[in-house]
């Protein structure tokens, strides 16, 4: 990185699970980071790590670059172009880079809102929860003009271990859409698969160490299998999140009249999952709704 493209000063707007994970890289890079959160609470362990926390969004429009993460689509418009978000601000960051999860038609807006304000925009959402993050295993897919891109570059590709420019526009918010739209349907997948092996006999564990042998095996399964084998549903991506993401997708996919035959029937499983209880556990508990409706017990049996 050469210094003349290096902007003396990062914002990180967000510091939850994974914002703060993502901030994390940064600092720990040895860069310059100013943080908000609306719960200022949660940037003490950023600022313990060397980070700077501020009281008001508008403090971060001294940054040549804020990165925004935020959970959904108001969030995205309140902290940008709300009364008292990032364009508020007297003095405005020359790029805003929203790492979120959101529509394309709420990026567009938000994009617009930045643009009519002097500010470029790059919307680059992230694929991976706080742990992959915070290992460096994360990437990240960013649309938007060329020339933001190229300046944010180096500081996303500290955060993730690959940056990719998809297009000039919103195709970054469909691109991740569609991530999380297979994300969703792969773990509905396995554990049916799962389920139908204990069901015959087969012990869960022993069941995903042959899965995990075969060409059918992925880095993300074998991270997971400790957490399906013990029934561990403590939160990296809950639920929730999933139906939000989902809603945006299949959304995207009626408005390009795309079918989606399997993302609605797994968009349904999400709903009933959460009616019973499972809003704010990880989304791999959608083996709690496999096994209930296959009369496992506890154990498998």
């Amino acid at each position: 990185m050469t210094s003349e493209h290096k902007p003396t000063t990062l914002g990180w707007l967000g510091t939850g699970r994974m914002g703060a994970a993502m901030a994390g890289r940064l600092v720990d890079a040895g860069e310059s980071v100013t943080v908000w959160n609306r719960t200022k609470a949660k940037t003490a362990p950023l600022v313990a790590r060397g980070a700077t926390a501020v009281d008001h969004i508008a403090d971060l429009g001294a940054c040549d670059i804020v990165f925004v993460m935020v959970s959904t689509p108001k969030d995205l418009e309140e902290v940008v172009s709300g009364p008292t978000g990032l364009l508020s601000a007297e003095g405005r960051p020359g790029t805003i880079v929203d790492c979120s999860t959101v529509s394309a038609a709420t990026s567009a807006a938000v994009r617009t809102a930045s643009t009519e304000a002097g500010v470029d925009f790059l919307a680059a959402p992230i694929s991976g929860n706080p742990h992959v993050v915070a290992e460096g295993g994360a990437c990240i897919v960013a649309s938007g003009p060329l020339a933001s891109f190229q300046r944010a570059r180096p500081y996303l590709e500290q955060i993730a271990k690959v940056a990719v420019h998809a297009g000039e526009e919103e195709q970054s918010r469909l691109v991740k859409l569609c991530h999380n739209l297979y994300l969703g349907m792969m773990v509905q997948a396995l554990v049916e698969v799962t389920s139908l092996a204990e069901k015959g006999g087969t012990d869960r564990a022993a069941f995903l160490e042959f899965l995990n042998g075969t060409v059918l095996a992925s880095d993300w399964v074998r991270k997971r299998t400790d957490d399906l084998i013990e029934r561990d549903w403590t939160p990296t991506f809950t639920t929730e999140l999933l139906r939000k993401d989902f809603d945006l997708g299949l959304g995207a996919a009626r408005s390009l009249e795309v079918p989606m035959p399997v993302g609605a029937a797994v968009y349904q499983l999400i709903q009933s999952a959460i009616g019973t209880g499972l809003r704010d556990a990880d989304f791999l508990a959608l083996y709690e709704q496999q096994a209930r409706g296959a009369s496992l017990t506890q154990d498998g049996s």
